[in-house]
């Protein structure tokens, strides 16, 4: 039927746009009318003496408004703008490439409604009798009767268009979060799992070393008895030697016994320090192997925790599948919904065409 009307209407102005509709249920949600850019255009009818924006999209047509001189384009955004068509019972959105655009057709949506405007005061009587016709065959009540109520107002920012997108923003970024929790969970897990074999290798160097600390204090143990019984039979020999007199040896093998006797003390001295240190290393091994306990314990508690964090991403993907799920069939009845409409609403066009005709007759 558009094909007709175009003989007779003359394009003024076109632009490239995004259509949208608004959510005849929530009234603040936008529903894409078009998959790509498509081109709005305005048409002045100079028979009926009329405006009108005109968008098609494939076989189907997007936008059959009739201007008046009521209707107002808002500007919600840097490159997108709406307003209300009272007769179509919906609010169109437009959202353009660049700002120039929007720009442009605003001021031309303002031109075109002061041309309605004008247009209007001079043909009043004629479209009261038309309006008269229209009432008495009340194709607007059949309209209101298939179509939601007025469009009391609108929120049109880009970032709000689509409700399906954002549940998916939400629910992927409670998704994305959980995983986040569980990475980190991963990470803390793989670094105590690495404090634990640091460890496991400390503990096991030290328990060599210690094994080796043992087995040398033995032997040092065994030394010193060893040099314990030399000093003391040099003692007793530097003591005969001492009662004999002149008898035995010279004062220098005396000095020789003597520096030996302090080189054993000395060498006595330094051992025991030496058993000193290996019990400091003891009690730092005792310390060393409560830390690996505890590192133990946290790594159990960490596992514990992944696997809560796991259940509960299992729960979220769940949630997550079962609302695509609603969206989906939501999303479905919708559409067959808008199909409805559009056979409905191109029917009451239909009607009003005949009308005007029988008018003009």
């Amino acid at each position: 039927m558009y094909p007709h009307h175009r003989e007779r209407e003359q394009p003024i102005f076109s632009a490239r746009a995004h259509v949208f509709q608004i959510d005849p249920n929530t009234k603040r949600n936008w529903i894409p009318a078009s998959k790509h850019a498509v081109t709005v255009s305005f048409f002045y009818d100079g028979n009926r003496n009329v405006y009108r924006i005109i968008s098609v999209g494939g076989t189907k047509a997007i936008i059959n408004c009739t201007i008046t001189p009521s209707m107002t384009f808002t500007r919600t955004s840097q490159k997108f703008g709406q307003w209300a068509d009272s007769r179509a019972n919906t609010v169109y959105g437009l959202g353009f490439a660049t700002e120039q655009q929007l720009h442009q057709f605003s001021e031309r949506f303002k031109e075109v409604k002061e041309a309605a405007r004008l247009a209007r005061e001079k043909s009043q009587d004629k479209m009261e009798l038309a309006n008269t016709a229209l009432s008495i065959a009340a194709p607007q009540d059949l309209s209101d009767e298939l179509q939601s109520p007025p469009v009391m107002c609108v929120n049109g920012p880009e970032d709000k268009m689509f409700r399906s997108q954002s549940a998916d923003i939400t629910l992927s970024s409670e998704k994305e979060r959980i995983k986040k929790m569980l990475s980190e969970g991963s990470i803390c897990e793989m670094n105590l799992e690495a404090e634990l074999f640091t460890l496991q290798d400390s503990n096991s160097k030290l328990v060599a070393a210690l094994h080796e600390a043992n087995n040398n204090v033995e032997q040092w143990k065994k030394q010193l008895v060893a040099y314990q019984d030399e000093t003391e039979r040099l003692r007793d020999q530097v003591a005969d030697l001492e009662a004999h007199g002149g008898h035995g040896p010279s004062d220098t093998l005396k000095d020789e016994l003597t520096r030996s006797l302090e080189e054993l003390e000395a060498l006595l001295k330094a051992k025991d320090e030496e058993i000193h240190i290996l019990q400091n290393k003891k009690e730092e091994y005792h310390e060393m192997e409560q830390e690996r306990e505890e590192a133990i314990h946290r790594l159990q508690e960490m596992e514990m925790r992944n696997l809560e964090l796991e259940r509960r991403v299992q729960n979220v993907e769940q949630n997550l599948s079962a609302s695509l799920e609603e969206r989906d069939r939501t999303e479905s009845e919708v559409q067959r919904a808008i199909e409805i409409l559009d056979v409905k609403i191109f029917d009451l066009n239909d009607l009003r065409q005949s009308l005007v005709k029988l008018i003009d007759k």
